[in-house]
């Protein structure tokens, strides 16, 4: 079982616009046609932040007009927010307050042995890592600038460097990067 903070980003290293957009990514391609569905087989529960949570609850329609259903996962999810949010009609969604390591162990119990998604978003992710909880990063670099936007990681992670354990080819113009962390990178007190 792994913690893996699976994402795409713009070229210079942005999830999302300052808006929250997603138009620069979902113009590239579907996500059959990359290693989704493999690593999705793989999962067996969600973490997100209530940003993202929120964008997928904004685009219901859109979802279930392409999966059918206006939630996209049949997985529990757990939502890391500070606020009150309503829950996605047929889901299973918990909601989250206070540090990431406070519900894992009940995030790994309901993934049963297989992977944990770190859905999103970078700021989630890195405190997956701050707790020493992220394993893996697999990042899929989409062949775009933004400029300004909504970070991939906002954490400094400069020693122990990353270890690249994979690059693959998507499509004529992505390319998906795996990495490890080291085992000494952010494991802080839990």
């Amino acid at each position: 079982m792994k913690t893996q903070y699976y994402t795409a980003t713009s070229l210079d290293g942005f999830i999302a616009t300052e808006d929250d957009g997603l138009d620069w990514l979902l113009q590239l391609g579907e996500p059959t046609d990359s290693s989704y569905p493999g690593f999705i087989a793989g999962v067996g529960a969600l973490a997100m932040g209530s940003r993202t949570y929120e964008w997928l609850l904004q685009h219901s329609a859109e979802i279930a007009a392409q999966t059918g259903s206006p939630w996209p996962y049949s997985l529990p999810a757990w939502v890391f927010t500070s606020r009150a949010l309503r829950s996605a009609p047929g889901a299973d969604i918990r909601f989250a307050r206070g540090p990431v390591a406070h519900a894992f162990d009940d995030i790994r119990r309901a993934a049963a042995g297989k992977n944990i998604w770190v859905v999103g978003g970078g700021d989630l992710a890195g405190q997956f890592f701050d707790a020493g909880l992220l394993d893996e990063l697999i990042v899929q670099v989409a062949p775009v600038t933004l400029g300004r936007g909504k970070p991939l990681f906002p954490r400094r992670l400069a020693a122990p460097p990353l270890r690249l354990t994979a690059v693959s080819r998507m499509g004529s113009g992505m390319v998906e990067l795996r990495y490890d962390l080291p085992a000494s990178a952010g494991r802080g007190p839990v």
